[in-house]
């Protein structure tokens, strides 16, 4: 405790500042394993946090597992992931998380991590997330098995969100990284007809119950940058979207809203 005996107001708390490196869709494979490799080492030790949101392979085959491991392994900023569509195509989907997660990448499918960073504690509640349109578009909960199982599938995704989020509700900074996207907004300049295999706004109810600092997603590659659900910002970091290899973040402070650095 501090006692003041000259009246002067107590100060401002310290600042503190978290820089996050974001993609998603980075797709790799051996036609572009190494600038994949290259583009880690120029952002490695500029950031705090390296976040991926999905797709790191092209087919999910363990090569481009292994490749995507290479050029992680001697990262030193931690590197944090959700898988994407892609990821799983192959059926390899073990055998692909234990491969990166060996090289040092966290895969949150889904999952809750927190690191300290310049002494806060930022919270990540990673999850694939899963299709199901919005508005116009929604795919109910109704008919044949397969298509009741895909509405559960999309259901277990928020409700590992809603778990998530509860657990880190203490972090001062709190992130949620996605494949698919939680807003139509984001998915502007796809075509409109595809919009329910793009994301699902099931999943923004606990973003918009809990009120986290940033979600990122990918997955929607013609889709538009930014976007928000009840005050709280979304961006889509698709590579294809951003237009380089990786956007970084900045939160800060008590506002700890995303400032965007070119």
């Amino acid at each position: 405790m501090e006692i003041r005996t000259n009246g002067a107001p107590a100060g401002e708390p310290e600042q503190t500042t978290v820089r996050i490196a974001a993609a998603g869709d980075i797709h790799v494979s051996d036609v572009n394993a190494d600038a994949v490799a290259e583009a880690f080492r120029a952002i490695d030790g500029t950031v705090d946090l390296i976040l991926l949101a999905g797709d790191l392979t092209t087919l999910g085959e363990r090569a481009q597992a292994e490749a995507l491991a290479r050029a992680c392994d001697p990262i030193e900023t931690p590197i944090l992931a959700v898988l994407g569509n892609h990821d799983w195509h192959s059926g390899c989907r073990d055998a692909l998380v234990d491969t990166v997660e060996e090289a040092g990448v966290r895969v949150l499918d889904p999952g809750v991590a927190t690191r300290c960073v310049n002494g806060a504690e930022v919270g990540i509640v990673g999850a694939k997330g899963f299709v199901g349109g919005f508005p116009g578009s929604h795919l109910p909960d109704f008919g044949e098995p397969s298509l009741r199982g895909v509405y559960a599938e999309t259901g277990a995704e928020v409700e590992a969100l809603e778990e998530g989020l509860e657990e880190i509700r203490a972090c001062p900074f709190r992130i949620v990284l996605l494949h698919y996207a939680p807003i139509p907004e984001t998915l502007r300049g796809e075509p409109e007809a595809i919009w329910a295999f793009l994301g699902s706004d099931r999943l923004a109810a606990p973003i918009i119950e809990h009120q986290p600092d940033l979600v990122l997603h990918g997955h929607a590659h013609a889709g538009a940058f930014e976007g928000d659900v009840g005050g709280v910002p979304v961006y889509n970091v698709s590579v294809p979207v951003i237009g380089r290899e990786f956007w970084v973040f900045e939160l800060t402070g008590s506002a700890r809203h995303p400032a965007e650095i070119h």
